[in-house]
């Protein structure tokens, strides 16, 4: 499950089973996850965060896209 980067109490994470999907994160804190696809980004799966959370973390994988995109190809030799 490698960790792309942390932003306060997020990690924005993979898991190696992720490969045969298109490209996505997951952001994780404590118990909560959510899944974001990346090509155009949008919320795939949300276990319990709250709506206004599910906004300000939509900004932040907007916000590092590129970031991400790049750690994905890097992980899965895309």
């Amino acid at each position: 499950m490698p960790t792309v980067f942390r932003i306060g109490a997020f990690s924005f994470i993979f898991f190696s089973s992720d490969r045969p999907e298109p490209p996505h994160i997951h952001v994780k804190r404590d118990r909560d996850i959510a899944k974001f696809w990346l090509e155009p980004v949008a919320l795939a799966k949300n276990r319990g965060f709250k709506e206004h959370e599910l906004n300000q973390l939509k900004r932040l994988v907007v916000e590092n896209r590129e970031r991400i995109l790049e750690a994905w190809n890097d992980h899965f030799d895309a």
